[in-house]
């Protein structure tokens, strides 16, 4: 079930917050908390119950060695044998990562392993199951933290609403049991707080604005220039490659706040998942705003423990660069997201390094230079092949010829001696037109310069006018969802 469909706005929210609050009003709390697991799990099969099961059995597997590792870890902190708490540990993060490592990577290693002998084996096409790489790093991180005794004695149904809870289900943000759990035991969160559900309405439909009327905007002409074209001139290449870069963060941007927002209902809080990532200064900068849970989950559980910064210069470079580099292979079975994840591993090492120099730009070139980096960069997140990426990239650097729109040739026209053409409907083959320059400029613009969601939910005051203007982006999102689209980040 999609965050931007009529079923789920309509009919399934109303319904189980209504649910909710109506058996905590007669004081059903535990009937009200498996009252919203029973949702969550329906959520999550609707359209599809095959991976149900798995989800479940997860959860089960989990609970339990979790609950093993807290009681041994503080029976017998020093304990050996195949029941100390160190192998528990390891053989829970093994099965875990074996689970999706099977379903995610299983044929990537296949016909990675067909080309290297020369043998053809069969793929075995599994389809990946819905949310297999959240809730799976959300589960290793409980582990590691019963088995560092920072969880505390949490039942079963709690668990159960921490993995499962359904505005973070199927892409985040990653929480930590510490975040939420608590909240769900919370006496005072079990009744309406109007205050709460005035701003995740809000920042819900903001959310649902920014996918369904941005996002899927930028998907026409990002999707044209990558997947149907066969090559694509100066203006066309940098068209598409921006579309895709404001695709990729109104959408995953706008989910996160259909989940915060949807969170809020039930006075849960989600962590921040979005900080306006494209007013970045650096890219460490950047990765301290773009999906800063995964960001967090990265430094805590693999950055740190692979001796973060405190082994010198040389071995903090390389922690970095294996960091970023198994962000890119989490992110996608294929070799373009290992080098997507090897670029910005690069960039974190180079930043570091200029920056432990002394030097520093001025804020406009520190800014232009990122954004430049991340929009070339995104060229081979999207990219389905190698092929498809340096189509985009050949372009970009004008090698299929300077083609620029017709509207600039009175300022550019000295150009023409260079080999610069300039011609009208150059956007035709993205199907788009003279208003695609507009648009890109205009939201472009807005993530680099307006507030985000969370700020402009936090400035607004319950009057007259915030109503007309929630009122306003809920109606014009509400029309849009009849073009509806998965998000982006459903495939990892």
């Amino acid at each position: 079930m999609l965050f931007s469909s009529y079923i789920y706005i309509l009919l399934f929210l109303p319904v189980v917050v209504t649910g909710y609050f109506v058996l905590n009003r007669y004081r059903l709390i535990l009937a009200g908390r498996a009252w919203l697991v029973l949702a969550s799990l329906f959520f999550y099969s609707f359209g599809n119950p095959a991976y149900l099961p798995l989800l479940v059995a997860s959860i089960l597997f989990n609970y339990g060695l979790g609950t093993a590792l807290k009681k041994g870890k503080q029976a017998s902190p020093q304990r050996g044998g195949l029941l100390s708490p160190k192998v528990m540990l390891l053989f829970g993060i093994t099965v875990n990562l074996a689970l999706l490592g099977y379903f995610k990577y299983a044929d990537f290693f296949i016909s990675n392993f067909s080309a290297l002998t020369g043998h053809e084996f069969n793929l075995l096409h599994l389809m990946l199951p819905l949310a297999i790489s959240f809730f799976t790093f959300q589960q290793i991180a409980y582990l590691l933290d019963c088995r560092s005794l920072e969880t505390k004695e949490y039942d079963f149904l709690n668990y159960c609403l921490f993995v499962s809870f359904f505005p973070q289900l199927l892409a985040g943000p990653i929480v930590r049991h510490r975040e939420t759990m608590p909240q769900f035991t919370r006496l005072r969160n079990a009744l309406p707080n109007w205050r709460n559900i005035a701003h995740g309405i809000t920042i819900f439909f903001l959310g649902l604005f920014k996918k369904v009327i941005i996002a899927d905007t930028f998907a026409v002409w990002a999707d044209a220039g990558f997947d149907q074209l066969p090559a694509l001139n100066f203006t066309q290449a940098w068209t598409v490659s921006l579309s895709y870069t404001l695709q990729l963060y109104y959408d995953f941007s706008g989910y996160t706040d259909m989940a915060i927002g949807s969170a809020l209902l039930f006075n849960i809080r989600l962590p921040i998942n979005f900080y306006s990532p494209y007013k970045a200064l650096d890219i460490r900068d950047f990765w301290r705003r773009w999906h800063m849970t995964l960001s967090r989950w990265l430094r805590d559980y693999v950055y740190i423990p692979l001796g973060g910064s405190r082994q010198g210069t040389v071995r903090t470079c390389v922690n970095l660069f294996i960091t970023f580099l198994l962000c890119g292979l989490w992110h996608g079975s294929g070799w373009t997201f290992v080098l997507w994840g090897a670029m910005h591993g690069a960039a974190v090492v180079i930043n570091r390094l200029w920056q432990k120099l002394g030097f520093r730009l001025p804020s406009l070139p520190a800014w232009l230079l990122t954004f430049l980096f991340l929009n070339c960069s995104w060229v081979f997140f999207r990219a389905a092949t190698f092929a498809d990426a340096f189509k985009v990239i050949k372009g970009m650097l004008g090698l299929n010829g300077l083609v620029l729109p017709e509207m600039v040739r009175l300022p550019l026209g000295v150009l023409t001696p260079f080999g610069v053409r300039f011609e009208d409907d150059i956007l035709a083959a993205l199907n788009g037109d003279k208003l695609n320059m507009m648009v890109l400029v205009i939201f472009g613009l807005g993530a680099a310069l307006w507030r985000n969601s969370l700020q402009m939910a936090e400035k607004m005051k319950p009057d007259a006018r915030w109503a007309l203007f929630v009122v306003f982006i809920a109606i014009y999102g509400l029309l849009g969802v009849s073009r509806i689209s998965e998000f982006i980040y459903f495939q990892f």
